[in-house]
């Protein structure tokens, strides 16, 4: 992953942006921000440069008392998410300092994205993997089955790697040189060109270059 500095954000959705030529651009939007440093690690402390953010105020009443101990250094109540941003500038920043959306992009710049993809549960090959099938016709009692996976005599096992049914989606997906459409510093919003991993309300971690 990359080692920069960056910010939480919030997928809300997509929509499209209309130029004043009329061609729409699809835009993915996120609420990015603020968020609030509730720790900094260094070599010296910790073995590596990092700054600990929380993002999405949570009451303290939905706190546990662990976690609340944490939360009071930074002189705060409590967030849902907590995630790390190594980076070798981890010492320009302070406990409770307040970081905005405005410190790392702006309209035209490029970034990196990292996200959770969406779950889809369990599937089979066609659907995991492109498989083309069997034909559709009855009578041939092969539809939608992965076929034949087995080599014979030697080496008499299935080859690691072997594209099978399973578990598909729900993994950490990083997409790289994404361009900033449009930022609202008021709203806290941030347009991205194109789609972004995962569902509405996902957490994302955006990485300024």
């Amino acid at each position: 992953m990359p080692k920069s500095m960056g910010i939480l954000g919030k997928k809300v959705g997509m929509t499209r942006v209309y130029t004043e030529l009329g061609q729409a651009t699809p835009v993915t939007v996120v609420q990015a921000g603020p968020c609030k440093v509730l720790q900094v690690k260094t070599v010296e402390t910790d073995g590596y440069n990092a700054v600990q953010l929380g993002f999405d105020a949570k009451k303290a009443s939905r706190v546990n008392k662990p976690a609340a101990g944490h939360f009071a250094k930074s002189n705060s109540e409590g967030y849902y998410h907590i995630r790390e941003f190594r980076s070798d500038k981890a010492a320009e920043y302070a406990v409770g300092q307040e970081v905005n959306l405005s410190e790392f992009v702006k309209a035209g710049d490029v970034v990196d994205i990292q996200g959770t993809s969406k779950g889809k549960g369990f599937q089979g090959v066609m659907k995991r993997h492109g498989f083309k099938g069997g034909g559709g016709a009855h009578g041939s009692n092969f539809h939608r089955a992965p076929g034949s996976i087995g080599c014979s005599a030697w080496p008499s096992r299935v080859i690691k790697g072997k594209r099978m049914p399973g578990r598909m989606g729900n993994q950490t997906v990083l997409r790289k040189n994404v361009l900033v459409f449009d930022v609202r510093g008021d709203e806290n919003v941030v347009l991205f060109k194109g789609p972004l991993p995962g569902a509405k309300n996902g957490l994302l971690k955006i990485f300024a270059k």
